[in-house]
């Protein structure tokens, strides 16, 4: 038996996943509601096969889709484990005792065992006879094999088949699945109509109306397209159904009128790359961070900022929540310790946004005193401070918002206070500036860039939505889009779709 680079990657990956498992949403509907056992393979005899052959990279990914009985789990981690230790791959084996739940549980009730097994991995020689004993390798993996497929067993694959039709059926009757939504089964989600084109929008689509002392501060669109949540002045965080404009009433809080909420209005909104937690910041410097799903606040940060929190932007892995504020400083907050681990020190007036570099090492941030600086993520050091080009010689026109290329790492859309946006390298050259046309009346107050990066979206203070081509670097498209007030807008992560927003009381959303 060998472990290759690639099947190490496979294990831990699995033990990421081992930690967490859960089942799908939908599966588990039909778990509780028709009590049909989810303990299938595909073939019974080929998984008792993959163990007798140690083939650990395949039987674990499998695995952590079952529920099996403690005992046998921690049988089959002990022996991947010890088999771990035998090729030296220490590192790995020790990953899989301290990251998994199995070992978690096996150090707390046994911890003899535990420690046997820790103190394997800090040997410098493996006695074969010493570990395995009296019952030899082979025969462990023989004896594991017959105690697992006692516990498992195969569907037909028009079973299966059934079952996940009888899960969407649940999911649409629960309103999670419009009817007509395709759902990849591989990811285990839905996935809306995505847009082959990218295409600037030129049709109303629909209105959501808030209240008369209401009105949105802040929208985005999940990740996965699947809802938009708005933030509003008096300190709502509301979930909606874009296509037909109500509230999700699937999510239970909301269907109880239990909404996620803050004290004072909220204006900033961040999901994590899976869409399973949002992460709020408010007028009082507070930052929350929720589960999306149950409405749930997971951690508090009281005291995140001495002013309102502008931005927020969660990090790759979802373990930290990068925010702006009016105080002038950017943070990063640890969301398991509950602390600020970094603060960027450097502007000296607001912080308008924030946001990381696509591989996480750097953090760039906009400011309205005229400047985009960019930050060592590590040492909160700053590598680069630029100003775009001014209006007027000596002049500080805020720079409102800066968003990363999707096209090129290193390119920035920079919307600055001004009729003009501008194309940027991370270094303050000038690529490429689209401009209102306007001398009076035509500042932008909020800019996008399209998911595919065709587009630059920027929202002026006249109401009008700017459509500008990144290739042609020209206004392509123009129209009004709000009769006064206007606050921002945001794009849908795979269609043709914008929302804007005003302090009118109305988001909008157009179409092309």
């Amino acid at each position: 038996m060998s472990l290759n680079i690639e099947a190490r990657d496979v294990i831990k990956t699995i033990l990421q996943f081992c930690k967490e498992n859960s089942l799908p949403e939908s599966f588990a509907a039909i778990q509780r509601e028709c009590q049909v056992s989810l303990n299938t393979v595909e073939s019974l005899e080929g998984f008792v096969a993959d163990i007798n052959a140690g083939r650990w990279d395949v039987v674990l990914p499998t695995v952590a889709q079952l529920k099996l009985p403690r005992n046998k789990l921690e049988d089959l981690y002990e022996l991947v484990v010890l088999e771990l230790v035998e090729l030296r791959e220490v590192d790995t084996a020790r990953a899989m005792l301290r990251q998994t739940a199995v070992f978690a549980g096996m150090k707390q009730e046994e911890p003899d065992r535990f420690l046997r097994l820790e103190h394997l991995c800090g040997r410098a020689y493996f006695d074969v006879r010493e570990v395995y004993g009296a019952t030899p390798k082979e025969k462990r993996r023989a004896q594991l094999a017959h105690a697992l497929s006692q516990e498992v067993t195969t569907v037909p694959p028009s079973r299966l088949m059934a079952l996940i039709g009888q899960a969407l059926l649940w999911q649409q009757h629960q309103g999670l699945l419009p009817p007509g939504t395709a759902f990849d089964l591989f990811r285990g989600q839905a996935q809306g109509a995505r847009d082959e084109v990218e295409r600037f929008p030129t049709l109303f689509d629909r209105a959501i109306k808030f209240g008369k002392k209401s009105h949105p501060e802040v929208a985005r669109f999940l990740p996965d397209g699947q809802a938009l949540v708005t933030g509003s002045v008096d300190g709502f965080i509301e979930v909606w159904d874009y296509m037909a404009g109500r509230l999700r009433k699937d999510l239970a809080y909301q269907a109880e009128e239990a909404y996620m909420m803050h004290d004072k209005a909220v204006l900033a909104l961040a999901f994590s790359r899976d869409s399973e937690l949002l992460v709020s910041g408010s007028q009082d410097g507070k930052i929350k961070v929720w589960r999306m799903r149950t409405g749930q606040c997971l951690r508090r940060f009281e005291s995140a900022h001495g002013d309102g929190v502008t931005c927020v932007a969660l990090s790759r892995e979802g373990s930290h929540v990068l925010s702006g504020s009016y105080d002038g400083l950017a943070r990063v907050h640890g969301i398991k310790s509950g602390k600020m681990l970094k603060e960027f020190r450097g502007h000296t007036s607001y912080v308008n946004d924030a946001a990381y570099s696509p591989d996480g090492s750097q953090v760039i941030t906009a400011s309205s005193d005229g400047t985009v600086r960019v930050w060592d993520g590590k040492t909160a050091d700053c590598v680069t401070a630029f100003r775009p080009p001014q209006a007027t010689p000596g002049g500080e026109v805020g720079v409102l918002a800066v968003a990363l290329h999707p096209g090129n790492v290193d390119h920035v859309v920079v919307c600055t206070r001004s009729p003009t946006v501008y194309l940027m390298t991370l270094q303050g050259q000038v690529v490429k500036s689209f401009q209102s046309g306007k001398r009076e009346g035509g500042d932008f107050v909020a800019a996008w860039v399209s998911p595919r990066g065709d587009w630059v979206y920027c929202l002026g203070e006249d109401g009008q939505l700017y459509c500008f081509g990144v290739q042609s670097g020209k206004l392509e498209h123009l129209m009004q889009v709000a009769d006064k007030g206007p606050i921002g807008l945001t794009q849908h992560p795979h269609r043709n779709l914008l929302a804007t927003w005003a302090d009118d009381g109305a988001l909008k959303l157009w179409k092309a």
